[in-house]
């Protein structure tokens, strides 16, 4: 019910934006976030942002190069990828939760829709 989209190769120093739709739930009622996990490495948080959408937190790895939005009206998620390094390179998946901290602090998430990959090459 959380189709991400958007993924694919990118040069580092590109561009790329994700997004995410939602089918299932009342989406205004859920903080929406992202996450990554990269091959061999546990899955992180990257970023989040609150129902109304006024307020947002970044993982430190990407603050000031992504941003996360949402429209609540068309129950969607983005995430706009800027400035993109190798490190970057993982599967990014979308996430809905009720709290923010469930993802800020405990990198977990009620809802999880499937992934997209991301590949930035040097």
């Amino acid at each position: 019910q959380l189709q991400a989209s958007g993924g694919g190769l990118v040069q580092s120093g590109g561009s790329l934006r994700l997004s995410c739709a939602d089918s299932g739930r009342t989406f205004s009622g859920y903080v929406m976030g992202w996450f990554r996990q990269a091959p061999g490495k546990e899955r992180e948080f990257v970023a989040v942002i609150s129902r109304s959408g006024d307020s947002t937190y970044y993982a430190e790895s990407v603050q000031g190069r992504f941003t996360i939005s949402r429209d609540n009206a068309k129950k969607m998620v983005d995430l706009q990828m800027n400035s993109l390094k190798p490190e970057d390179t993982a599967v990014y998946y979308c996430a809905a939760d009720a709290y923010v901290g469930t993802m800020t602090q405990q990198a977990r998430a009620r809802y999880w829709g499937r992934g997209t990959q991301v590949t930035v090459s040097s």
